[in-house]
């Protein structure tokens, strides 16, 4: 009777041995991680936006390359396609459209008083040039008339005569060299003035720009000053291209996994995938891969796990309110 038995308890230590295996074969709902099931390949990956829209610190120009925060959402707010979500200070670019206006209307006098200047500068040559123009017609006509004189009074007043003609002339291209220098500078003066017009036009267009909005409807993600490694908020200074926020689109998702690269060559792009997310095991999402990685790296980099593996993306078609980033799922990439 005890043999019996001990054999009995064998045969049914052999029977729960060989339910538990098929069971490790990965039936819908048993929460496989990673291997096969039903020949097809199973990984576990995590959810994540397809499209996540990153806020870093604007270039502002030359002048304005560190800003301040002055308004920011709450982390994983929700948010809107064009609700604002950080407000930059704008005393800094204020200031300088002050100081630029005040520079703006000295250079506007400086300006008038050139044109002013220059005006009475030629209005002065111009009249030189009559008198010397007069005086020229008076050398002209004695000249004309000493031709019954001695030559030697003759000789005195064709002197006179050609000096009259040299006076003329000189007045005649200092006129026109005082015309070209208060051409360039009365352009040099323009720029001036026109550069610091298009500084203050720039800076005013700057202000709207300082409230930044969202382009796209998702969930508001704060992110670390590099500096103090804490999330960025109210009162932080960052240099432009520092990151601020980011915002994922939660209607479309993807999932970030891997496959060995032992089966590397069994995954292709386009390749029919259903997922399941360990919360709801039982509801299959579909989807397909859409990247495969180049590039074959370690699992993990503890120095323990040896396994190498290659990125893969998978786009899940349908959007879906229960998906969330930062989900576990796991992947069966289906043979076609």
């Amino acid at each position: 009777m005890k043999r019996y038995t001990h054999s009995l308890c064998l045969l049914t230590a052999l029977v729960t041995s060989l339910l538990l295996s098929a069971c490790g074969d990965g039936n819908e709902g048993d929460g496989v991680k990673s291997g096969r099931k039903g020949g097809n390949i199973v990984e576990t990956g995590e959810l994540a936006a397809r499209k996540n829209v990153a806020f870093v610190m604007p270039m502002f120009g030359r002048y304005w390359y560190q800003m301040r925060i002055i308004g920011i959402l709450e982390q994983g707010a929700i948010v809107e396609a064009g609700d604002s979500i950080i407000q930059l200070d704008p005393a800094t670019i204020n200031k300088s459209i002050l100081d630029w206006e005040q520079s703006l209307e000295q250079q506007r006098g400086n300006l008038e008083k050139l044109i002013i200047n220059q005006d009475i500068s030629m209005n002065t040559l111009h009249s030189s040039l009559k008198s010397e123009r007069a005086s020229f017609n008076l050398k002209k006509i004695e000249f004309e008339s000493s031709q019954f004189e001695t030559e030697r009074i003759r000789r005195i007043k064709e002197l006179e005569f050609e000096q009259a003609k040299i006076r003329i002339a000189k007045e005649e291209r200092k006129i026109v060299l005082t015309e070209i220098i208060n051409r360039n500078d009365l352009k040099i003066a323009q720029i001036r003035f026109d550069q610091f017009k298009q500084m203050i036009d720039d800076a005013y267009a700057i202000l709207p720009s300082l409230t930044l909005r969202t382009p796209v409807a998702g969930v508001f993600q704060i992110a670390r000053n590099w500096r103090s490694n804490s999330f960025v908020k109210v009162g932080d200074e960052l240099y432009e291209g520092a990151n601020m926020a980011n915002v994922p689109e939660l209607k479309w998702m993807k999932v970030n996994t891997y496959i060995s690269e032992n089966d590397f060559l069994k995954i292709s792009v386009g390749q029919k995938v259903a997922v399941r997310m360990d919360a709801m095991p039982n509801v299959i999402f579909d989807g397909e891969v859409e990247y495969v990685g180049k590039l074959c790296h370690l699992k993990e980099y503890d120095g323990k796990n040896k396994q190498k593996v290659f990125d893969v993306e998978v786009n899940i078609y349908e959007p879906d309110e229960r998906l969330k980033p930062g989900m576990t799922v796991s992947c069966e990439f289906i043979n076609n």
